[in-house]
């Protein structure tokens, strides 16, 4: 498969609505109007429970541990029997609207796509349907038992595609999971900034969504 141009991609909040399917659960077990402080909050929390130093959690167990640990710090009644709400949603948190039709437009490109993602096998399975383009290589911080922003995720993709750097692009939102260890790897990105944020680091390009997506890589690594 060297030589052939791969778009590798972060999948929650670059492919699918992952901001508005965790908000989602919160409004329906929190409330509506606190919803959007306890999403901030909860951001704080899932990354440090994936950096767990003494073994690996599964997604699931993140998922579970970071609305646990939430509902505890904000001294919240999390309902009896809910602590896995926001897995058992997750397979059904929306693809972003123009998603689907940039990704297959980049495949009749001949694009290939693969998703490096921090999630389980049954999950990425389930969001994979949402996006309903074929995708080429899944590899999930499962697999790998790490969590980006360490680079293992990336160590295998190369090592299971045997692609050339120079025919490679990664494509995420998060400057913190994927930018960052692009970077660190010398590859080049590129930034789905929906949120209007600041770039550090600098990313190679930054979109506001993948609808440009297929040009802007055609210019990455042309053919």
């Amino acid at each position: 498969m060297a030589g052939q141009r791969w778009a590798t991609f972060d999948c929650y909040g670059t492919l699918i609505d992952w901001n508005a399917g965790i908000r989602g659960q919160l409004e329906r077990l929190f409330g509506v109007e606190d919803a959007p402080r306890l999403l901030e909050r909860y951001h704080e929390f899932e990354p440090e429970i994936e950096s767990d130093a003494d073994r690996f959690h599964t997604y699931h167990e993140v998922l579970t541990l970071a609305l646990e640990r939430l509902a505890q710090e904000e001294e919240l009644q999390l309902p009896e029997g809910e602590a896995g709400a926001l897995a058992k949603s997750l397979p059904d948190w929306p693809p972003f609207p123009e998603v689907p039709a940039a990704l297959a437009e980049l495949r009749n490109r001949g694009w290939k796509l693969a998703i490096l993602s921090n999630t389980d096998r049954d999950l990425i399975a389930a969001s994979q349907k949402q996006l309903g383009v074929p995708i080429d290589l899944a590899i999930v911080a499962e697999d790998v038992e790490s969590y980006k922003p360490a680079h293992r995720h990336w160590e295998r993709f190369f090592e299971a595609t045997t692609t050339g750097r120079e025919d490679h692009v990664h494509v995420a939102a998060s400057l913190f999971h994927d930018i960052a260890p692009a970077r660190e790897l010398g590859l080049r990105s590129v930034w789905i900034n929906r949120l209007g944020e600041t770039a550090d680091p600098e990313p190679d390009r930054e979109l506001s969504d993948l609808s440009r997506l297929p040009d802007t890589l055609d210019e990455l690594v042309p053919r």
